[in-house]
C-alpha cells in the first residue's frame, strides 16, 4: 500500500515558486525515492504517492455557522483529501508579513474536524531572502499545533529557490533544492513508518 502525501500550496498565483516546489515533490515521488541517493540509505522506503490540493481558491470564507453537516462541498472535499492522506506537506509565501489569507482560511476550516489530528506534517520554505517568511512559518506552526498535527522537524525545511532554477514545466531543477524536498518526503514517510511499528 502506498504512502500518500497531500501537498498544499498557500499561493493561488500562476507561476508560484511555492507551487513549483510542491510540483517538484510530486515529480520526485513519482520518479521513485528509491532511485535517489538519499533514499538508498533507507531501502525500506515504499512507494510514495502525492496529490496536490487544488481547491484553495474555491473555499468559502470561514463561517462557524457553516461548520456543521452538511458542510459546504469544497470544505467537505478538503477534509476528505486530508483524511485520505497519510501526511501533509505545505509551502506558502508571505504576504504583508503574514500568512496569506487563503491559507489561513483553509486552516480555519480544518479546526472543526479531526482529520489533521496526529497527521505527520511538514513544510518547505523556498524564500531566497534570509529571514523572509519566518513569521509566516511560525504562524503555520502555531496553527498546526492547535489542530494537533504531528509536526516532523526533519520535514520542516528552508530551501532557497530562486525563480531561475524553475523550468518551463514548473519543476525545480536545482539539485540542492531537490535534495531538500526529498529529505522532507522521506522524513514524513519515516515518521509514519516508526509510528506503525510502535517504535
Amino acid at each position: 500500500m502506498s504512502f500518500r502525501i497531500l501537498l498544499i500550496s498557500g499561493s493561488v498565483r500562476l507561476g508560484s515558486v511555492n507551487s513549483a516546489v510542491l510540483a517538484t515533490a510530486a515529480e520526485l515521488a513519482q520518479t521513485g525515492l528509491a532511485h535517489t541517493g538519499l533514499a538508498q540509505t533507507e531501502p525500506a522506503v515504499k512507494d510514495v504517492e502525492t496529490s496536490i490540493y487544488q481547491g484553495l481558491a474555491t473555499l468559502p470564507h470561514f463561517n462557524p455557522d457553516l461548520d456543521r453537516e452538511p458542510l459546504p462541498e469544497p470544505v467537505a472535499e478538503l477534509r476528505n483529501q486530508i483524511a485520505n492522506a497519510d501526511a501533509l506537506l505545505f509551502s506558502t509565501p508571505e504576504y504583508a508579513g503574514a500568512m496569506p489569507g487563503a491559507l489561513k482560511n483553509l486552516l480555519e476550516w480544518t479546526i472543526g474536524g479531526t482529520e489533521i489530528s496526529d497527521k505527520p506534517s511538514g513544510w518547505i520554505n523556498p524564500s531566497s531572502n534570509p529571514g523572509r517568511a519566518e513569521r509566516t512559518y511560525l504562524s503555520l506552526r502555531t496553527v498546526l499545533e492547535y489542530t494537533e498535527a504531528r509536526l516532523i522537524e526533519g520535514a520542516c525545511l528552508t530551501a532557497p529557490t530562486p525563480r531561475s532554477v524553475i523550468d518551463q514545466q514548473g519543476i525545480v531543477q536545482d539539485l540542492a533544492v531537490r535534495e531538500s524536498i526529498t529529505k522532507a518526503l522521506i522524513a514524513l514517510w519515516l515518521a509514519s513508518a516508526s509510528e506503525g511499528d510502535g517504535s
